[in-house]
């Protein structure tokens, strides 16, 4: 394994559901302590700064910490656990899964269960599985030995089991936690780049909390770095699995994706203009895309102070919002490459002229 994907599988296999990101959080602050001054907002967003040769403009470079997962709101007194949903969860993609319940005691082993669809009736047969129906079996035979035996609490975070694999294809990595993981471990990889590398600027390479609850992580975090321009890195959706349709440029192999619009933002197209012809004039494949519903961080920071020039960025990624995603390096790579070479270009003199009226 190289440097890279080291970091994605230290960055991918910790826990870290939203509001419960301190593990991921720890593997990212270790990273960025190696190539900047490290430090945290409040609500607990990690923030690595690196002056270049110039304070600024401040230029934000980030992803979002946080996992989809579940938490605890009730035990039965089975010894089953009902749960609630932390970010957008498929009922069919959870059902029969295993996952990791984070107790006062240490992780519980346990698997999604739901009625035997053996003694569902006909029409229960053709409802998507709602979350309300499902629970957590971690082996408890009553009440008493999930809470006192196991240590299992109303609260406690539920975490997918899945942990970072290289593929037979080895261009090809499967892992939970890929949204939004894989872009933190790309502000990682921009920084270690400017290591030996100067840049016009100083960089914020940011881990930021809660996102897949809504934003919530962004606003604060937007507001501590107060940034010049703003580069937010996320997943794109590939389209490239049955019965999807191959035409499209969101694919794995598509190279980043460039959106121009999602449910919470529409990009500075100044901004959007000088990442095309980056990417152009270094031969580095994208794709322009939309988002219709769904937003990324980018949605509270291009709203942060007086306004920030935003752009998102995203690795196309199979499976989100499952507990197994897939990439594919060659796109990580490119990312990586993209914002490298815009980040050279961002001086004073072209970040002003993003917000020229």
């Amino acid at each position: 394994m190289d440097q890279t994907e080291i970091l994605l599988q230290e960055i991918t296999d910790v826990p870290g559901v939203s509001g419960f990101e301190d593990s991921a959080r720890e593997v990212m602050a270790k990273y960025l302590r190696k190539f900047s001054e490290v430090s945290y907002d409040k609500l607990g967003s990690v923030v690595g700064r690196k002056v270049g040769s110039a304070s600024s403009p401040r230029v934000f470079i980030g992803g979002h910490l946080d996992e989809i997962g579940f938490m605890v709101k009730e035990i039965t007194k089975e010894g089953f656990l009902k749960f609630l949903p932390l970010g957008g969860w498929w009922g069919h993609v959870a059902l029969g899964q295993r996952v990791w319940v984070n107790s006062s005691k240490g992780p519980i082993l346990g698997v999604v269960g739901s009625k035997p669809p053996h003694i569902l009736q006909p029409k229960e047969r053709e409802k998507v599985l709602e979350i309300s129906d499902m629970f957590v079996d971690i082996g408890a035979m009553d009440k008493f030995d999930a809470a006192r035996k196991f240590g299992v609490r109303i609260g406690d975070p539920i975490v997918p089991d899945s942990r970072f694999t290289i593929m037979n294809n080895q261009k090809l990595y499967m892992a939970k936690a890929f949204d939004n993981r894989v872009s933190c471990a790309v502000v990682v990889d921009v920084l270690r780049h400017f290591q030996k590398t100067a840049h016009p600027n100083t960089i914020f390479g940011v881990g930021s909390v809660q996102e897949e609850v809504g934003l919530r992580g962004a606003r604060t975090v937007a507001y501590a770095v107060d940034p010049d321009v703003a580069i937010v890195v996320d997943v794109g959706i590939a389209q490239d699995s049955p019965p999807g349709d191959f035409s499209k440029p969101e694919r794995l192999g598509g190279g980043p994706a460039v959106l121009v619009y999602d449910a919470g933002m529409i990009p500075n197209q100044r901004l959007r203009q000088l990442v095309i012809k980056t990417a152009e004039e270094n031969k580095i494949p994208f794709h322009l895309t939309s988002m219709e519903r769904g937003a990324t961080d980018g949605a509270e920071i291009h709203k942060s102070r007086t306004g920030v020039p935003t752009i998102a960025l995203g690795i196309p990624t199979r499976y989100i919002h499952s507990h197994n995603g897939i990439i594919y390096r060659g796109d990580y790579d490119n990312t990586v490459k993209l914002i490298v070479a815009l980040v050279k270009k961002l001086n004073k003199k072209a970040v002003e002229s993003l917000s020229a009226i």
